[in-house]
């Protein structure tokens, strides 16, 4: 899923001298603090993270509150989504005219009935409510679904999206991905006859014995894959 991304982050974090008997906790509270809130330093809404403090002394600072400055270096996973990325949900309400969804637990969306496509009508099935596709009869959106959908807008402040499901790469997770791999095993199917076709055409004074085919084939995938 996209939106999601790893930082390495150099920060210094002031503790109260009240704080001095337990550092080590005082930090991952303050840190905590943190958590699942949108963060302008961050540009991005703190999931986790993983500190490790570089100071082995406590730099003093003058004022009326002493307070004292470590530096510390963090691993922090982030959440930033942008327009026209992709995200995945749950459903967990649907109507006619909208579809909520919860994205990793926390965050909200909604897709109103404008931003879904055309190819999905709206119905009810033994009291249950759903978007089916007009096109595919099992692509079906319903409360429970994961979806993936694309980012309009996401409002900072209280951590909500507005999604879309215009695009054709959008809808249910799990339709989308075995469309693609039924998608996959056709073009390998394609591919394999057309090789067979292309083989019959070839001499034995060439050297295209069907195993020497086979395994050049194997090569130019190990290669792609590792570059």
């Amino acid at each position: 899923m996209e939106g999601l991304s790893v930082a390495d982050a150099n920060l210094v974090m002031y503790l109260h001298p009240s704080k001095s008997r337990n550092v080590s906790q005082s930090i991952l509270r303050e840190l905590g603090s943190l958590l699942f809130k949108f963060n302008e330093t961050f540009d991005g809404v703190l999931l986790a993270y993983d500190v490790n403090i570089l100071d082995k002394q406590a730099k003093i600072l003058s004022g009326v509150h002493p307070y004292f400055g470590l530096r510390l270096k963090a691993n922090l996973l982030l959440f930033s989504p942008k327009p026209d990325m992709l995200l995945e949900g749950k459903v967990v309400k649907l109507s006619q005219e909208s579809i909520h969804v919860i994205v990793l637990g926390f965050s909200s969306a909604i897709i109103t009935a404008e931003n879904i496509r055309g190819e999905f009508k709206y119905r009810t099935k033994d009291t249950e409510e759903l978007f089916a596709s007009k096109s595919h009869k099992r692509h079906v959106i319903k409360v429970g679904t994961m979806i993936r959908f694309l980012v309009k807008s996401f409002d900072e402040e209280i951590l909500h999206i507005i999604g879309s499901l215009i695009s054709a790469h959008t809808g249910s997770i799990r339709w989308l991905d075995r469309h693609l791999e039924e998608d996959s095993e056709f073009d390998r199917s394609s591919m394999k006859s057309r090789d067979r076709e292309w083989l019959g055409d070839k001499t034995v004074d060439e050297g295209a014995t069907p195993m020497s085919y086979d395994n050049h084939i194997k090569m130019s995938k190990k290669r792609r894959i590792t570059e």
